[in-house]
């Protein structure tokens, strides 16, 4: 990295030369009339229309970048940027390279990752779909907040500023869309500086449509989204699950229960056994999962959860899915000599399933008890 160079501006770019002389000269401009020692990249994904020439002829480096996609070639112009600090943003003419004091004023501070923020600088008419603006932007953003503690009010603006080193030691993976939701995630969880500016979005001006496709590319960043939180992916849905497994089924054992003329029996009890079982395995998976993407450096380390990973042995794990085993085989035997008792014939359908539901579920959890602490076991050799 050259330190005599303090901002590299990065555009990721394929086929873009309608717009591409336009966005290079507004940065090239800017980085003038501001007084920044600067450069502009463009990370070329391989065009075919003369982007690269063009780029060239207006004052920018161009580097190659072979792996496609939208996150490859961001992560290509990282790499290659000499700033100490750099701001990206798409080379279609609908961001404003015009104004970029205020991300540089945040960097400046110390923050770590300065995002644009659109909906308070100002979208212009025709410039965001509806769809992106009233339910994509908006339930993707609220759903980053929700799971990762973002302090973003606009998620997916692709106008924003970086700390280069900081983004660098994020190890950022992602190829696609979802690289912006990734910078975003990690910096998150990694608790880096992060604060937003007002920026202004404008209609972009190629003719052709844009390389993003809405619904595609919403469930890629959803996908993501949910891939990066176990926690809401299996924890919170699983622990939901078995407790009202337990309640319903707790509340059915003794007897069928009636509710508004409507009776609920062992059919519902049944029911209830396998919100738990389900459950239960939901939180084993999101346990094995937070174990592997720690180890694997895609998520921070989990105090709590290494905290509890000393503590529980495979012994113990052992043990307990070993009586909950003894007891559902305790239900069943039970079951079983009711049933020689009626001298095996026909049995009330109520009571006895009051006997095998229970029993059936405690069998199952006591295996899966059993497999996953080995399993738990395997996954925490690498750690130890």
């Amino acid at each position: 990295m050259n330190e005599s160079i303090e901002l590299s501006i990065i555009m990721p770019c394929l086929n873009e030369a309608e717009t591409l002389a336009i966005c290079i000269n507004k940065a090239r401009g800017f980085l003038e009339r501001a007084g920044i020692s600067g450069e502009v990249v463009i990370a070329d994904n391989g065009s075919t229309d003369g982007s690269p020439e063009i780029a060239r002829a207006n004052g920018a480096r161009v580097v190659a970048v072979a792996e496609k996609g939208y996150g490859s070639a961001l992560r290509g112009g990282i790499e290659a940027a000499r700033g100490r600090y750099v701001i990206m943003g798409d080379a279609d003419d609908s961001y404003d390279f015009v104004n970029l004091m205020p991300f540089i004023e945040r960097l400046r501070l110390g923050d770590d990752l300065v995002m644009g923020n659109r909906f308070r600088g100002g979208i212009k008419p025709g410039a965001m779909p509806p769809l992106h603006r009233y339910l994509g932007n908006p339930v993707l953003t609220w759903i980053g907040r929700l799971f990762f503690g973002s302090p973003c009010g606009d998620f997916h603006c692709g106008l924003r500023g970086f700390n280069r080193e900081s983004i660098r030691r994020l190890e950022l993976r992602t190829s696609g869309m979802e690289f912006a939701s990734e910078m975003i995630v990690r910096a998150s969880l990694e608790r880096l500086r992060i604060s937003e500016v007002p920026t202004t979005l404008s209609k972009d001006g190629r003719s052709r449509p844009p390389h993003l496709r809405s619904w595609r590319d919403g469930w890629r960043h959803l996908r993501f989204l949910l891939m990066y939180s176990p926690r809401w992916l299996f924890l919170y849905p699983g622990l939901v699950l078995v407790m009202a497994g337990l309640l319903v089924g707790g509340w059915l054992l003794p007897q069928p229960r009636q509710i508004l003329g409507v009776v609920f029996d062992f059919h519902t009890l049944f029911y209830a056994g396998l919100a738990v079982v389900i459950g239960y395995q939901s939180v084993i998976f999101a346990v094995s999962t937070l174990l592997f993407v720690s180890s694997e450096g895609l998520l921070p380390q989990d105090r709590r959860l290494n905290e509890a990973f000393a503590r529980v042995s495979l012994e113990a794990g052992l043990m307990a899915g070993l009586l909950l085993v003894l007891l559902g085989l305790a239900g069943t035997i039970w079951a079983v000599a009711d049933w020689g008792l009626q001298a095996f014939g026909p049995l009330e359908p109520g009571r006895m399933m009051r006997l095998l539901i229970p029993s059936g579920t405690a069998l199952v959890i006591g295996c899966q008890t059993i497999f996953a602490s080995f399993f738990l076991s395997i996954l925490g050799l690498r750690r130890r």
